[in-house]
């Protein structure tokens, strides 16, 4: 048996691609449309761990209500730097829910609502601010 990879669904390809690309540094592996049953899949993944992939599916012309429950549970991944990868991200106007307070962990939520855990590689960065004042936003 070989893991091939976790699939989301995304209503807004372009914006769930920026989230994913520019923000978390992921990369598109490669891309399949399927104009016969009006979708795209989209695969990533990130540079330190190239076989295990992120499929993102688009439906085209969906109006389909995904839901926020958080029985999926969460993707996660280990950054070089937790502080600048959450600046990034926040520059980029993504809510940063659980603060890096304890410059280990934090956590955000992708444009389709997808809990997403970053973790600081190798040795906890000291607390710094702003996160350490910052107080936990919304759900995640």
């Amino acid at each position: 048996m070989k893991y091939l990879h976790s699939m989301v669904r995304v209503r807004d390809l372009a914006a769930s691609l920026r989230f994913c690309c520019e923000g978390l540094g992921l990369r598109e592996v490669r891309r399949k449309e399927v104009p016969q049953g009006k979708y795209t899949l989209v695969f990533l993944a990130a540079p330190g761990s190239p076989e295990a992939e992120i499929e993102l599916t688009y439906n085209w012309d969906s109006n389909e209500d995904y839901g926020s429950a958080r029985n999926f549970g969460h993707l996660a991944f280990r950054v070089e730097d937790i502080y600048a990868t959450c600046a990034r991200l926040q520059a980029m106007g993504v809510t940063i829910n659980r603060p890096p307070r304890d410059g280990h962990m934090a956590f955000v939520r992708s444009p389709d609502l997808i809990s997403v855990e970053l973790l600081q590689a190798g040795e906890t960065k000291p607390p710094q601010e702003p996160w350490v004042s910052m107080p936990n936003t919304g759900n995640w």
